[in-house]
């Protein structure tokens, strides 16, 4: 099976800014064929379930039969792989026809008493949009246009789950996108989990992802639960976890201009070749 190098980029080069808390230089990766790409990409380290996947030293998630797990430095190559910045700290969670980015943000414990207001977040992101396309436009990425809300932004205070899903458009498609993300609150920070699937199944794989969510947890003494007098507090609370956590805070010029800055929206799409070589990385040897 032939990876086409174009469907491989379009898979995780959006994913940049989620994975990126500032933007930072863009290191040139070396032009590799197809068949190189597929044999490093089947190379990795993959985990594959049933296995508990190390979070680093915050979280587990159990791997089910029919997934595969990466570490950080095997997530690190496979975002090199996809013409990305290699970062740190990243780990995958891969299914047969989705994938999931997880990092830890040690922000401190973000309170949850704030109520959401998703036609003024949603507002805030149409704002972002000229500077979060100019960033776009650094990193040779296509600009991104916020179009609404997939799923809009709602929090459970039972599970401490933050998520949302705004539809994007981008290109001269017409086609829509849609990035979806959840956030999972800690004791000492904040727990990424970004999801990766083609638009037409994407709500079957939210499903599906939020299942494998349920084996989700912080390790001991990391758990939200766990609080105690003293521990650091963030400094913003869940709507500037839509609006992008840290960054959305970094300036005092408000939300608008700190996402512009620090921040881009993205998302992208599996293809069909792609999907099938989840399938196989997914299959137990």
């Amino acid at each position: 099976m032939i990876v086409r190098r174009s469907a491989w980029l379009a898979l995780v080069c959006a994913l940049v800014v989620d994975l990126l808390i500032g933007p930072s230089p863009v290191a040139a990766v070396p032009q590799r064929s197809d068949e190189q790409v597929e044999h490093e990409m089947a190379g990795l380290a993959w985990q594959r379930g049933p296995v508990d996947g190390r979070i680093g030293s915050v979280a587990s998630i159990k791997v089910s039969e029919g997934k595969a797990f990466l570490d950080g430095p095997n997530t690190r190559r496979f975002l090199e792989l996809n013409g990305n910045p290699p970062r740190d700290d990243r780990y995958a969670l891969v299914a047969s026809e989705w994938f999931a980015i997880f990092f830890f943000e040690n922000a401190g414990y973000v309170k949850d008493d704030e109520k959401l207001e998703p036609e003024a977040l949603l507002a805030s992101l149409k704002e972002s949009d000229k500077h979060a396309n100019a960033e776009r436009e650094r990193l040779g990425m296509t600009p991104l246009h916020t179009d609404g809300w997939h799923v809009p932004p709602h929090y459970d205070l039972a599970t401490k789950r933050l998520e949302w899903g705004v539809r994007l458009r981008g290109g001269s498609s017409d086609r829509a996108i849609v990035n979806y993300s959840i956030r999972l609150l800690g004791r000492r920070g904040v727990m990424h989990a970004i999801l990766v699937s083609e638009p037409e199944n994407l709500d079957r794989d939210i499903t599906e992802f939020k299942a494998a969510l349920g084996d989700y947890e912080f390790t001991s003494g990391e758990r939200y639960s766990e609080f105690r007098a003293g521990d650091r507090v963030a400094e913003y609370g869940l709507a500037a976890l839509v609006l992008g956590g840290a960054a959305a805070v970094a300036t005092k010029s408000g939300f608008g201009k700190a996402i512009g800055k620090f921040v881009v929206v993205g998302v992208a799409a599996l293809g069909s070749a792609i999907v099938a070589l989840f399938r196989r990385l997914t299959r137990r040897a």
